[in-house]
């Protein structure tokens, strides 16, 4: 029953404002997924089909429940019709109780004929419209459910309501574990719903403006919201520099996290005359990580009175309370980075898997407000279940013929196709000095998000994991000609051999395109390693990279921006997938056509991504 009850309004009225908490840090619903079974409603074809349709849905639930996670280790949410649908009302009762959990995607199940346009209500509706589809018909002869697969799925085309279809190209065992082609494609369909429903309602914080005239730095607000379902909330750079002044930050806080890095990292201040003492420029930099952490998603100290007072600040609940952003950009240079200390140190140790609270949810911050490259990082983080993402400016290509002639090596048995040397002065996250596939016992042939749930679920992984990266990483003094308020960069080298999927967001006029590339890093000798670094910058993080099935100067030529982003592990098809229920056409990629799976409306188009998508518009317009 649905509560009714007046509000007493004279006692909200009296209440005294607080910070309100919830079991996590950003505010909103947990991702969850309806199953909906369906049947042919005819009495006798009902009960034959009723039990093991169950059974279906119970294998679904159970595959999806054990292997989809989100960031901070947690489990998506499945709800379940309260009963079989078979005809309007039963369509009425599961939307009835679905309205009230939070519902954002459903996957309908059937292993027979059922009445797909008439009877399942889909004109009355189960589900929104910024709801995603998919449906699973059992490949089976004795009730065919590939007769309701394919009438309902054109029901679904019809009406402008794309709809994933999930069908074995084989005879399915019955009896047995769902197969892998059909679990492949639920997994998928499930972690990239789970990262819509994520995202929904959260907000991307701009943290100052554009930097040095970069266009990703420019937050589209309607793009945001439209395509994405994200607010946006920018913070002038007083507030941060407010805060610092006026100690309105929990120094007990800023005290850990200076001792966690004096403690793990070597730092190399730099020679010479410097703008600040070393211990202040790290004292510095570890007040607006925390600073930065609280605007992100807010810090209920303070909020607290007694802490506010032993600390001297006032406390304040309006400044405690954040703005709900899962994900952020600095702006750094110019303006900032001036005068004061870059971000280089917030952006590595926010964006990676630890800090000095321990192994924790990663934060996505982009390097110079690029929002577009931010929000992309945004969702493969939430596709791989919170696995942290490496920001990267796409410095220089690299041939093998031009690294012979620099260095006398000849690095063609590993690089044929020539690489990019990816390094950025921030936000690539110290995970990406390490090979978390050799990490995990049997890793490297595990999907990247089996290799990050292991790693979540043993603390000895962890352990292991924080050790590796704190040992493989420097933080160096800026170069102070581009950093003349100086800071502290991250400087580390990607292992070779690592599976890694590059990507980006891009808008043309008020049009959202995504471009995804997979490929892997490269191990290349010493000295390569040295002249490359010294030609760029070797205070920063480095990666060497190659693509799959294309050199790495046509990569560099048809990639967007100077910026793009990498995740660890080949989630090439899984970006596309989320694409397409997005609405965001890919307008550049390296996956095997047999791997792409779209809704079939796109087949109505020919498989034009950017017909389709065009025709449907971005999902929450």
């Amino acid at each position: 029953m649905i509560d009714t009850a007046r509000p007493d309004f004279e006692a909200l009225a009296a209440k005294e404002r607080e910070f309100l908490q919830f079991d996590r840090e950003l505010v909103g619903h947990t991702p969850t997924i309806a199953l909906t079974p369906t049947v042919d409603g005819r009495t006798g074809a009902y009960e034959d089909n009723v039990e093991r349709t169950w059974e279906m849905v119970r294998k679904v639930y159970d595959l999806i429940d054990s292997n989809v996670r989100l960031p901070g280790n947690r489990k998506i949410r499945l709800v379940v019709a309260p009963e079989i649908v078979y005809g309007p009302r039963s369509g009425a009762v599961a939307q009835t109780y679905y309205s009230t959990q939070g519902v954002c995607a459903n996957i309908w199940i059937s292993r027979s004929w059922c009445y797909s346009d008439e009877l399942m209500s889909t004109c009355s509706g189960i589900g929104s419209s910024e709801w995603v589809h998919a449906a699973y018909g059992l490949n089976q002869t004795d009730r065919p459910g590939a007769v309701w697969l394919k009438a309902f799925c054109a029901a679904m085309d019809e009406k402008k309501k794309p709809i994933f279809s999930i069908y074995n190209p084989d005879l399915e065992d019955e009896e047995g574990a769902i197969c892998d082609y059909v679990s492949e494609r639920l997994l998928r369909f499930a972690r990239c719903a789970a990262t819509i429903g994520e995202m929904r309602g959260k907000n991307y914080m701009s943290l100052g403006s554009v930097s040095m005239g970069i266009i990703g730095s420019d937050v589209r607000r309607n793009i945001m919201s439209d395509y994405l379902g994200m607010g946006s909330v920018s913070i002038d750079m007083v507030a941060l520099q407010g805060r610092i002044d006026r100690g309105v930050y929990d120094r007990e806080e800023v005290d850990k996290a200076f001792d966690f890095f004096k403690s793990n990292f070597a730092i190399d201040y730099g020679e010479g005359e410097r703008p600040m003492p070393n211990d202040t420029l790290l004292r510095e930099c570890c007040k607006m990580a925390v600073i930065v952490k609280d605007l992100m998603t807010g810090n209920p100290r303070l909020a607290d009175k007694a802490v506010g007072d032993a600390q001297g600040f006032r406390a304040d609940v309006e400044y405690a309370q954040g703005n709900n952003a899962i994900a952020a950009g600095t702006q750094g240079q110019r303006q900032w980075t001036d005068l004061y200390p870059n971000f280089d140190l917030v952006e590595s140790i926010l964006c990676s898997s630890f800090d000095w609270d321990g192994f924790g949810d990663t934060r996505i911050v982009a390097t110079e407000n690029d929002s577009k490259n931010g929000v992309g990082m945004l969702m493969a983080h939430l596709l791989t279940g919170g696995v942290p993402q490496m920001f990267a400016d796409i410095r220089t290509n690299w041939t093998p013929e031009s690294i012979e002639k620099a260095t006398g090596i000849d690095v063609r048995d590993v690089c044929p196709r020539g690489l990019i040397d990816k390094r950025n002065s921030g936000a690539a996250a110290l995970d990406y000095a390490v090979d978390i596939f050799k990490l995990v016992p049997g890793g490297e042939s595990m999907s990247v998000q089996g290799v990050w749930n292991a790693i979540c679920d043993s603390p000895e992984l962890q352990a292991n994991l924080q050790k590796a990266a704190c040992d493989g990483t420097t933080y160096m003094g800026a170069e102070l000609t581009y950093f003349p308020g100086d800071g502290l960069s991250s400087s580390y080298c990607c292992p070779g051999g690592v599976p890694m999927t590059a990507y980006r967001l891009n808008v043309v006029g008020d049009l959202l395109t995504a471009s995804v590339v997979e490929g892997e890093t490269v191990l290349l000798p010493e000295a390569v390693i040295q002249h490359i670094s010294e030609c760029t910058n070797p205070t920063w993080p480095e990666g060497y990279w190659t693509p799959f099935g294309m050199t790495s100067f046509e990569y560099m030529s048809k990639i967007g921006p100077n910026h793009d982003a990498n995740s660890f592990g080949l989630i090439g098809a899984e970006f596309i997938t989320l694409c397409a229920m997005l609405r965001i056409p890919v307008d550049m990629h390296n996956i095997d056509e047999k791997d792409i799976f779209r809704p079939t409306m796109w087949d109505r188009f020919g498989g034009d991504d950017f017909r389709a998508c065009e025709f449907l518009g971005p999902l929450f317009d």
